[in-house]
């Protein structure tokens, strides 16, 4: 289950100054203008500080993009205190939200208090953010509160915020394992599929009779819970994934496939039919439930380190349009988060080609899935990886080049 963006937050596909610039050029087609990233943090004024922070709630998305662009490559000793105080005490709420999101780039162990105090505020936003922070940065002294959450909380994004931070605990303690195995049977769908994708993620080996009884039944969890199962690796569960083969719907044989592809049992069998599957819904109308099963499947996979399943997804999704480009992107920004080594790793390859092309239909299909997901906190972490490798990298090697291309087309 992926946080989406609503549709009018997407970002513009080109932005004012950039369509100037090429009118003024006489340029016909789209292009892109960047600036040449910084090799080292940028010292600015107080007063330029306070200027972008205000700006991080603008509603001109040039606007609040340059303005987390000037946060971002200002020194630690700077931003941070700056960042923690619009956090603790800026009247708007989004503003204390996206100043919440770009403490975390700064790797600060101030941060953690921000994120402690962040749990009870009555902004859901900023709970959200705390939670996945503590998804990253497991806190045991803290599943008292995390538990007694799961019992309130009923937040569209923050619900399964607290899920994914307690699962992150591990399972070792009783009351976790008991707490989540609960959720697996209760409350909306929804908040259930966030349950079963994080017992999934984490390889909670605890659920397997939890998960394969959701398995076993016909219904919107179905792909869920044999996606988990897979993820989870016990091969006991091939008896009922096999028996899904012969009985679940078309549309839950993608998730089947990938789900006895994860268990290492006739992977490239599986991984072809996924493949195969995509490459069907997208040339033959009429079959985006399967489009859409067979693209989560093929990210499923990429997150795992299939490096086959990531490529099918580029070779599919770059020169697609709506309907197949919406949930291949999805799932290419999905895997980018969950598992940026690869990403990078694909993007080197692309770049080391020699045609630019192959180059930017990857990232531009990158820029709609992350466009597409409301996962600040996970794209920031991305954002920081990326930026560390810049700076990094030797001056002229390919590497920096690519990462400068990444900076600037993902507009961060």
């Amino acid at each position: 289950m992926r946080k989406l963006r609503t549709p009018g937050r997407r970002r513009p596909l080109i932005d004012a100054t950039v369509w100037l610039t090429l009118c003024v050029l006489g340029i016909i087609g789209i292009a892109h203008v960047t600036a040449q990233e910084p090799v080292a943090p940028q010292p600015i004024t107080k007063e330029q500080l306070q200027a972008a922070i205000a700006k991080l709630g603008d509603l001109d998305y040039t606007t609040r993009t340059n303005a987390s662009r000037t946060i971002r490559r200002a020194p630690p000793a700077q931003a941070v205190p700056a960042l923690l105080q619009a956090v603790a005490e800026h009247p708007d709420g989004y503003v204390r939200y996206r100043a919440l999101v770009l403490l975390t780039g700064f790797n600060d162990p101030r941060a953690k208090d921000s994120m402690r105090a962040s749990l009870t505020s009555p902004n859901d936003r900023l709970r959200t953010v705390a939670y996945s922070f503590f998804e990253h940065n497991p806190d045991r002294t803290l599943l008292p509160q995390f538990l007694l959450a799961l019992e309130k909380e009923q937040g569209e994004f923050v619900r399964p915020a607290v899920v994914r931070a307690l699962a992150a605990l591990g399972p070792d303690d009783q009351r976790v394992r008991e707490a989540l195995l609960r959720d697996v049977t209760r409350g909306d769908d929804f908040f259930r599929s966030a349950v079963v994708e994080a017992l999934g993620d984490y390889k909670a080996q605890y659920a397997y009779d939890a998960l394969t009884s959701v398995a076993k039944r016909e219904g919107p969890l179905q792909d869920d819970a044999a996606l988990a199962l897979g993820k989870i690796g016990d091969k006991r569960a091939l008896d009922t994934l096999a028996a899904l083969q012969r009985s679940a719907p078309r549309q839950s044989q993608p998730s089947v496939a990938a789900a006895i592809c994860l268990l290492g049992i006739n992977c490239s069998s599986h991984e072809n039919y996924l493949i195969e599957t995509l490459k069907f819904s997208d040339k033959n109308i009429g079959y985006q439930e399967l489009l859409r099963s067979a693209a989560a499947g093929l990210g499923a996979l990429a997150v795992a380190g299939h490096a086959e399943a990531a490529d099918a997804l580029f070779e599919v999704g770059i020169p697609s349009r709506d309907p197949t480009r919406a949930p291949v992107a999805l799932a290419v920004g999905t895997f980018a988060l969950r598992n940026t080594p690869l990403m990078v790793g694909k993007l080197e390859a692309r770049a080391e080609s020699g045609k630019p092309a192959a180059l930017d239909g990857a990232i531009a299909l990158l820029a709609d899935g992350f466009d597409m997901l409301e996962e600040d906190l996970e794209k920031e972490r991305f954002f920081v990886l990326v930026r560390r490798t810049f700076w990094e990298s030797a001056a002229a090697s390919p590497r920096r080049a690519l990462m400068q291309t990444l900076i600037g087309k993902l507009d961060f």
